[in-house]
């Protein structure tokens, strides 16, 4: 049984009467004021900043000498999001009720996860709370930067992207028919690319009602397929891997966000294998994860973490031998954070150089598209200008 089995099944123990009324009391606490008078109120769940800005706030106060029940009832307070108070707010009544922190936090998994509440356990049993949490806070942090980065990245072609879209949705709509009456009559004579965008101009303007929810469905098909259903999502893990830019991207922030959150995990104190089982979690990609939950099994068995790793061939082989060192040398810990520190580095120049490479490709992309269209309206009104001259 994992350790966040353990804390859910010890915290299961209390008494049901005693939760109960505990829990009461929290959400009696939290509704004072906040009654929504004339209307629906909608809230979203706390986000991953919440939860960071809530752990930086804790260990601050901790660090400052308030006692964990008081830290949470002052955080609790301030906090405007309603669900997220009332979490942090059951948080301080499941530690009175006798619960420890790690098994009031495992009560909400829907907000912290299985690495924050190893970490917790880990503090509890070392007696260093507020040094826990604030590298919790500084995980979380550089976590949330390559998030913001990553799609910092992705916002430029997107962009590129949306306008080629409505270009060529416009060319196609309002500008090609202009030039229909032209070409009346005269269809003979149009070349093959021009009657392929006369075509499309026409089902644009006339089953536009059709054409443009069937791309939407497509779109909404193709996610549902890529996160939804397990063989979509491996073809689309498989196949980020293997895209000429996509891939060298995407297998650095693999590889950063797995090393970190092991070098994290390991210098907290948790167990290798527990280790092992929350990276394999947050790898974000199915043959990473594949790739950690193999390895979960074969340390189970007793073999070493770096064989193990170069058998699937997703690791570079520096990473491994680095890997082997720590663990024969008995400092894995410190070997995963220089990594994983590392990689962090080369994850920043990846994004730039990813960047700075889509920005003309998407570009040299939008003016071929439009030129294309450009040249099919014109070639025909040369040609037909030459029949009538001669």
């Amino acid at each position: 049984m994992s350790l966040i089995q353990n804390l859910k099944s010890q915290g299961n123990k209390a008494n049901p009467a005693q939760r109960s009324q505990h829990a009461a009391a929290a959400i009696a606490s939290t509704s004072t004021g906040t009654v929504r008078k004339g209307g629906v109120h909608f809230e979203f769940g706390p986000s991953k900043k919440d939860v960071l800005n809530f752990t930086n706030q804790l260990a601050v106060m901790l660090r400052a000498g308030i006692s964990l029940q008081d830290a949470l009832e002052s955080i609790g307070s301030q906090i405007v999001k309603e669900k997220f108070r009332h979490v942090v707010l059951d948080l301080k009544a499941r530690i009175e009720g006798g619960q420890s922190f790690s098994q009031a936090l495992a009560a909400h998994p829907e907000v912290f996860t299985n690495l924050y509440i190893n970490m917790v356990a880990a503090a509890e049993i070392s007696g260093s709370m507020s040094s826990m949490l604030q590298r919790l806070t500084e995980y979380l942090d550089q976590e949330a930067e390559t998030r913001s980065q990553v799609i910092s990245a992705m916002v430029y072609p997107g962009i590129i992207a949306t306008m080629a879209v409505v270009c060529v949705t416009f060319l196609l709509t309002f500008v090609l028919p202009r030039f229909l009456t032209v070409f009346a009559g005269k269809e003979h004579l149009l070349p093959g690319p021009t009657k392929v965008i006369m075509m499309l101009s026409m089902v644009m303007r006339n089953y536009w009602f059709v054409v443009f929810p069937a791309i939407g469905a497509v779109m909404m098909g193709f996610w549902y397929f890529t996160s939804k259903t397990p063989v979509g999502k491996y073809w689309w893990d498989k196949t980020k891997l293997r895209l000429p830019l996509l891939k060298t991207l995407c297998r650095s922030l693999y590889i950063t966000r797995g090393l970190h959150t092991m070098g994290v995990l390991t210098n907290a104190g948790v167990p290798i294998l527990d280790t092992l089982s929350i990276t394999a979690h947050i790898s974000g990609n199915s043959l990473f994860e594949n790739m950690w939950k193999g390895v979960f099994e074969e340390v189970r068995q007793g073999k070493k973490i770096a064989p193990s790793l170069a058998s699937y061939g997703l690791m570079p082989g520096n990473v491994i031998q680095m890997i082997q060192s720590g663990e024969e040398s008995g400092t894995l810990g410190d070997v995963l954070r220089d990594i994983s520190e590392f990689y962090a580095r080369e994850l920043k120049t990846v994004i730039k150089t990813v960047t700075s490479m889509i920005e003309p490709i998407m570009i040299v992309v939008m003016g071929v598209l439009v030129g294309f269209i450009a040249m099919s309206i014109i070639l025909p009104i040369f040609k037909m200008s030459s029949v009538v001259t001669s």
